[in-house]
């Protein structure tokens, strides 16, 4: 009885012995096929094999024979290329939001989109980088509720967490839950972030996903945004600098002609630049004065300089005194 219940999955195992074990590199002939079956207790003919191929080949996989002393079969071509999958790999791998066990998790089921061949050189990307990673498992389905409650235009309530110096969680608002109108989410500089909007504060916020505990879809819909106001995530992230927020000003920038690449790099192709010299040109940009935005100018040294407004100035002198007070 079960060898009969097998006969009737011939096609099947077919099918999944040539994706697991073939590829350009990686061939069958129609005899290791008939072994390879009988392991599942099938019994196979040749002629049925043929018929099995075509019928396989209708379907939609793509089995090419190569003749040689014999005739060898494999898949010519998948769903993902193997340069497709090194690539899902590695933006798995790099990515800080996603913990180890479920970039291992992760990069298996890529693996299992290749054969085992391919998956080996798959794998060994595994152990490339020894990347920080969150420590909080719970990010991965965050992100997909957070996805869901922004589709079914929900508002949505969650704990909101940071870490103290021995690691632990210590909830904001006394454990309280934080309910918001979720518009969007973030990557921005290695870390997912939710942006929200408030009809009370006329504003948008953000937070860190990876802080978020205990997230629940309301019944209640999304707070709408003002007439006219239009959302736009990127522009968002470009104006907060890495999601830290700040004064919203208009900032005038001279940059050494060598920074171009990052200034592009950092606000787009879209970023207006003007010619100062030979040596410098400068932008103007609406961005979140805070230290973040600080920091990303202090490391260009003396290549970047703020000319107005004097305001920004001031303060961007006084952060790099209080910097060079620790040290006197």
């Amino acid at each position: 009885m079960a060898k009969s219940s097998n006969q009737k999955l011939k096609l099947l195992y077919l099918m999944k012995m040539l994706l697991e074990k073939t590829d350009e590199e990686n061939t069958m002939t129609i005899n290791e096929m008939i072994t390879e079956l009988g392991r599942y207790d099938i019994t196979a003919e040749r002629k049925s094999i043929y018929d099995d191929l075509e019928a396989l080949r209708s379907y939609g996989l793509d089995i090419t024979a190569r003749k040689s002393k014999t005739t060898d079969y494999f898949i010519a071509s998948r769903v993902f290329e193997l340069p497709e999958l090194k690539l899902l790999v590695d933006a798995v791998q790099c990515s800080k939001f996603v913990t180890h066990k479920k970039s291992n998790e992760l990069i298996k089921k890529i693996e299992s989109l290749a054969s085992s061949h391919q998956a080996l050189s798959l794998h060994r990307q595994v152990y490339v980088s020894n990347r920080v990673k969150t420590i909080n498992e719970s990010i991965y389905y965050n992100v997909d509720r957070l996805h869901a409650a922004i589709a079914e235009n929900k508002q949505v309530s969650f704990k909101y967490f940071d870490y103290d110096i021995k690691k632990e969680k210590v909830y904001r608002k006394s454990g309280n839950r934080y309910t918001v109108s979720p518009y969007g989410l973030s990557w921005d500089d290695e870390n997912y972030y939710l942006v929200t909007f408030s009809n009370k504060y006329n504003d948008f916020t953000h937070y860190r996903v990876d802080r978020m505990s205990d997230i629940e879809l309301c019944e209640s819909s999304r707070e709408p945004l003002p007439e006219n106001e239009l959302f736009n995530i990127a522009e968002y992230s470009k104006k907060v600098f890495n999601i830290f927020g700040g004064e919203e000003v208009t900032v005038k920038l001279q940059f050494d002609n060598s920074l171009v690449n990052a200034v592009v790099d950092r606000f787009g192709k879209e970023i207006m630049i003007g010619k100062l010299d030979d040596d410098c040109f400068y932008i103007w940009i609406k961005v979140a004065v805070s230290s973040t935005f600080f920091a990303w100018l202090s490391q260009f040294g003396a290549k970047v300089k703020i000319l107005s407004p004097d305001a920004v100035i001031e303060k961007y002198k006084s952060n790099i005194h209080d910097i060079l007070a620790q040290y006197e």
